[in-house]
């Protein structure tokens, strides 16, 4: 397809399903097997990739290291059109695009997906996945709600298929320490924790930086390559918004939707997803019964007015650009989410506190005395690898590999739906009394907010009609 074909012509040959794929298939029981005259690779798993925007641009091609690709999707034509080009430029092949997603699904020759769509998403188009038998590798925030998180995990234990969240910093973001070993800095502060390198941890924080505010956005036509209903999926029917500014423009849509509580939950659960499921592993407490037990805002600031926990204004972003929230664990552990911490010199990043001192952790540099006295002092030798869940972490591509390791060993990855779900909980909890504006209690082991109705109803949200999630 070129940058001339109409929308119409774009839906007419996503409609061909299989038809205008080069590779010929040989379908064998459950799964068909590709089959290239020249390069057969049936031994590699059949991928399917739902959402080929912005950031699959990574994903996709990480993905396609390990298996072949034979199927894109995505609501938006452009985006489509350069997933099939990528896919052309790094595997050879021509593969069909198709706008919904459903027709990746209903593929019996494809095994996995990759879904790097909008937040709001994640879980309908994953549900479907595990439920048609794939096996999945879906990007952080999973959820958008506690309730998607706990309806997810039910699907996972029904199935039984493999699931790899994307926060990659449980298995890359590498540093050369002084010793001389290389390893993931995040995975090393965790097992360096875990050794009682210092002490009992008594206090967490969390920097994730703030949202951006983006004054009134104009409403404007949505772009013909852009299926905006389908785009909106379980979100309200709403006008589409945009104006020039910045690489992406200001608007509802691409990228910036992280900034709006209708399709994402601002860095709460765009740096949160990160930061605060490194800090809950760290302090163990990301496990079944685990968690908060309550969740006070310190501070919240958003840029419109709200009324019981709802903005007023829809013409432009509304998550939060100030907060610090103090979390108390179940196991007595202080957990701060902050946007900024200038008195403590850090802007982003994971400040473990213990009795014996404190690590500081970051994408950029992991250091604290207890990091300096690795040399003389290091860990044990099989430390990272039992973190690891048995495999050897760190090298190129870690996160991408560990996934397709799993799926030959049918084991759950480093970043499983379980534990990316209670840490998920944690974030949005924190959503939820930064837009009450008032401190919460919470049971982990029903997943409950106790006590308060009102709060209690933000733990799912109404979804429009035809998008519903049903398990």
């Amino acid at each position: 397809m070129n940058k001339k074909q109409t929308r119409r012509n774009f839906l007419k040959a996503a409609a061909g399903a299989t038809a205008a794929v080069s590779v010929p298939y040989i379908f064998t029981g459950e799964n068909a097997v590709a089959q290239d005259v020249k390069d057969a690779k049936s031994d590699r798993p059949r991928l399917g990739c739902i959402g080929t925007g912005d950031r699959w641009r990574a994903v996709g091609p990480n993905a396609m290291k390990f298996s072949d690709c034979v199927a894109v999707c995505d609501v938006d034509q452009t985006h489509a059109e350069q997933g099939q080009a990528r896919v052309l430029k790094d595997q050879g092949r021509e593969v069909e695009a198709y706008e919904d997603y459903q027709k990746i699904l209903d593929r019996k020759d494809i095994d996995v997906v990759t879904i790097v769509t909008p937040d709001h998403w994640h879980s309908k188009i994953a549900i479907e996945a595990l439920q048609a038998g794939k096996d999945v590798y879906c990007e952080k925030p999973l959820t958008l709600t506690i309730e998607e998180g706990k309806q997810i995990a039910q699907v996972m234990k029904e199935t039984g298929r493999v699931f790899q969240v994307g926060t990659q910093q449980r298995s890359e973001m590498e540093q050369k320490f002084e010793d001389g070993e290389t390893a993931p800095k995040f995975l090393k502060a965790v097992a360096m924790i875990r050794d009682a390198r210092i002490g009992d941890v008594k206090k967490v924080t969390c920097v994730i930086g703030g949202a951006p505010t983006s004054g009134q956005i104009p409403i404007a036509t949505a772009p013909n390559h852009l299926n905006w209903n389908k785009w909106l999926g379980q979100a309200p029917l709403v006008a589409y918004r945009f104006k020039e500014g910045g690489r992406w423009g200001k608007s509802r849509c691409h990228y910036e939707f992280r900034w709006w509580y209708e399709y994402s939950g601002g860095k709460l659960t765009d740096w949160g997803a990160h930061h605060v499921d490194i800090a809950s592993w760290g302090i163990d407490q990301n496990g079944d019964g685990q968690g908060p037990i309550s969740i006070e805002p310190l501070l919240s600031k958003h840029p419109v007015p709200f009324e019981k926990g709802y903005p007023t204004d829809d013409s432009q972003y509304n998550c939060a650009t100030n907060f610090t929230v103090k979390c108390i664990f179940k196991n007595g552990v202080e957990m701060l989410i902050r946007e900024n911490a200038p008195e403590l010199k850090y802007n982003n990043g994971i400040i473990f506190e213990g009795t014996k001192g404190e690590i500081r952790v970051s994408r950029g540099k992991l250091e604290g005395k207890a990091v300096d006295e690795l040399t003389d002092n290091p860990l044990p030798e099989d430390a990272l690898t039992k973190l690891y869940k048995g495999h050897k972490p760190g090298g190129g591509n870690a996160h991408m590999r560990n996934f397709f390791e799993c799926i030959k060993t049918r084991e759950q990855p480093i970043s499983d739906v379980f534990t990316h779900h209670r840490a998920m909980t944690t974030c949005h909890l924190a959503n939820i009394a930064i837009r009450l504006d008032r401190k919460l209690q919470w049971d982990p082991k029903t997943e409950q907010i106790v006590g308060d109705d009102e709060a209690k109803a933000f733990q799912s949200r109404e979804q429009r009609k035809g998008f519903e999630i049903t398990v």
